[in-house]
């Protein structure tokens, strides 16, 4: 329920000062004895949140990273600004939201390499195996990281995804060479002959799947739209990061395997 005076007692500064007040002992005071009442420019909307009053200052970032602004303003605002008793700070909008996808992704990240390690180990039966596939990742994002310098995009969490889709490509295109590779081990082929073999029979699908991967995703690089700012750095890490992963995946991966070989092989 809302109370208001009548109109002739708030119809101007001074018929407000003339409002009387019961003091505790009883005596009647007017308000302008107690108040200086004055007519002044305002905010247009008090709004409030959890009971206090909330001031939102807003403001737009442009040619930096989102996270690394708010650090540096954190840090100018806490030397420069004295907040006075009952004033509380608080960061938020994007900002807010990248903080916490940034906690949600230092989890499930972690979590989700150790389930595709373990569904590998499954799969081949080997800890070296596995261990050489998820080794190629971070070799695998070197593009990803390129891509982001050259196009002048920061790390931001549409990026993060892109950086775990493009991962997930690595991991299949490394199962489908490895699955080649592996069987022409366990028919007794010496391991030049099967990486020779193995990579000869797999340079079309490893390709084929990074292709039609990076053709989806062009259009994504010319958005300009609503959510174009959610598409474009998730393309740009993944795009930039097929070119290196497919590389290292035909280049890199069967050089290394000799090192990662399984010893039963040679038994």
């Amino acid at each position: 329920a809302v109370v208001r005076f009548p109109e002739s007692f708030r119809s101007s500064p001074e018929a407000i000062g003339q409002i009387l007040l019961k003091s505790p002992n009883g005596a009647l005071v007017r308000l302008q004895d107690l108040a200086n009442i004055r007519l002044l420019d305002g905010p247009a909307q008090i709004s409030r949140e959890m009971g206090k009053r909330r001031l939102v200052i807003g403001a737009n970032v442009n040619g930096r990273d989102l996270g690394g602004f708010v650090t540096e303003l954190k840090a100018a605002v806490a030397k420069t600004v004295a907040l006075p008793e009952g004033v509380s700070l608080k960061w938020g909008g994007q900002y807010e939201n990248l903080e916490r996808a940034t906690k949600r992704l230092s989890v499930i990240i972690p979590l989700t390499l150790l389930a595709v390690y373990f569904l590998l180990f499954i799969l081949f039966q080997s800890l070296r195996t596995a261990a050489l596939i998820i080794v190629m990742l971070p070799f695998a994002s070197i593009g990803g990281v390129l891509s982001l310098f050259l196009s002048g995009e920061y790390l931001s969490v549409p990026a993060s995804v892109g950086f775990i889709t493009l991962w997930g490509i690595a991991v299949l295109n490394g199962v489908v060479l490895m699955t080649s590779i592996r069987s022409h081990r366990i028919l007794g082929i010496n391991v030049e002959t099967s990486v020779r073999k193995g990579c000869l029979e797999r340079f079309r699908p490893v390709m084929m799947t990074a292709t039609v991967a990076l053709l989806g995703l062009i259009p994504f690089l010319f958005a300009t739209g609503p959510g174009s700012e959610v598409q474009r750095p998730l393309a740009i890490v993944v795009i930039g990061g097929l070119v290196t992963s497919t590389l290292l995946t035909l280049v890199l991966m069967p050089t290394l395997y000799r090192w990662f070989e399984d010893p039963h092989f040679d038994d």
